[in-house]
């Protein structure tokens, strides 16, 4: 069971990064997959999540707009294309397995995580 975040990385308010989460295939082909982030101090959050075959996407609100998540099955790939990025999204991002086909906002439904990304927006 491996997933493995990539991407991150430094760059100026306003910009825009693509994270990618590489998947084995036995663990998430039929499950749905989520991104989280947590900044230095505070919870782990939800970012965004994708059904099993892509056609359900969810946002949290602070997102919702600039991010977008998208999945190839064929490669077990899952992206996070951030676009208009604030200081507030500062953060490390991770990816993560869901226990079902579709993606809630809850970490504990997810039971595979990345090793996470580092993202760090400056002002």
């Amino acid at each position: 069971v491996q997933l493995q975040a990539s991407g991150g990385g430094l760059v100026q308010a306003g910009g825009s990064l693509r994270l990618t989460c590489a998947a084995s295939r036995r663990t998430s082909s039929n499950n749905g997959m989520g991104w989280f982030r947590q900044a230095p101090g505070k919870g782990r959050e939800f970012v965004a999540g994708i059904s099993w075959n892509g056609a359900s996407t969810t946002y949290s609100d602070s997102v919702k707009g600039r991010f977008s998540i998208s999945r190839d099955r064929a490669k077990d790939t899952v992206y996070l294309q951030m676009s208009s990025l604030k200081p507030e999204d500062t953060a490390v991002y991770y990816c993560a397995t869901s226990r079902t086909s579709y993606s809630p906002a809850d970490y504990s439904r997810y039971n595979y995580w990345g090793q996470g990304t580092l993202v760090t927006v400056s002002s």
